[in-house]
């Protein structure tokens, strides 16, 4: 994915190893909609060191996105 110890350190400190990693399986999912995953999971990193992130709506569009797959096939 690109995502370097130091980020995945960061994210793991601001998040917790639960929900750091969930953001990270996130990541893997969206794949190439997702153009730097090491930029991404610092920005979210960020958002969640000011209080700004919750894993919740991301894993929803997630899922929501799957549901929509899903119907199409």
């Amino acid at each position: 994915l690109g995502i370097s110890p130091s980020a995945w350190e960061e994210a793991r400190d601001a998040m917790g190893e639960g929900q750091a990693a969930m953001v990270v399986a996130a990541i893997l999912q969206r794949g190439a909609a997702i153009n730097s995953a090491g930029g991404y999971l610092r920005g979210l990193t960020d958002k969640a060191r000011a209080g700004q992130f919750s894993p919740g709506p991301m894993l929803m569009a997630l899922i929501g996105s799957r549901k929509r797959d899903k119907k199409r096939a």
